[in-house]
């Protein structure tokens, strides 16, 4: 069963998204990659309505569906507070499981050619109390039955297979 974290986010309310790291649709630097630094971006978030109480962040692969079968989750974070920043390797809120079945941000590693990342953030007027080893199918459902969307946005990255440095 589909939820609203699966595909695109479609633009509600003011809520913005963006990264001095990465424009949307351009290249995502190389320390954000797997088997590089794996750290995430430095995160921008503005117009986050005032009676947001948590935000939901999502960066998945749907370019891996060929490969691994189903879009790949790379960061699951919720529950965290309404900021305007996430910097740099931070771990922001409960961050649940990636595909690469570890807690926290995954960087991208395609195993070939170019892949888009997206990153999905939800403002929330509730907090969703999930534990850490909830997968995106659940923390989509319990979205659907519990706190109200408020806002919502995407932007998204692209890296190369290239840009991996340990092979």
């Amino acid at each position: 069963m589909a939820t609203t974290l699966d595909g695109d986010i479609e633009q509600q309310g003011e809520l913005t998204l963006s990264s001095p790291d990465f424009e949307d649709g351009t290249r995502l630097p190389d320390f954000t990659g797997y088997v590089n630094d794996n750290e995430n971006p430095t995160l921008e978030i503005g117009g986050i309505p005032d009676d947001t109480d948590s935000l939901v962040l999502v960066m998945d692969d749907p370019d891996a569906q060929p490969v691994a079968g189903h879009t790949w989750d790379h960061w699951l974070a919720w529950d965290i507070d309404p900021i305007d920043e996430i910097p740099r390797g931070a771990s922001p809120g409960t961050e649940g499981y990636n595909d690469y079945v570890e807690r926290g941000y995954g960087g991208p590693s395609p195993p070939d050619g170019e892949h888009d990342y997206r990153f999905k953030l939800l403002a929330l007027d509730g907090t969703l109390d999930m534990p850490a080893e909830t997968r995106k199918q659940r923390l989509g459902s319990a979205i659907a039955m519990g706190p109200n969307v408020l806002a919502a946005t995407q932007i998204v990255g692209t890296y190369h297979a290239d840009q991996g440095t340990a092979f």
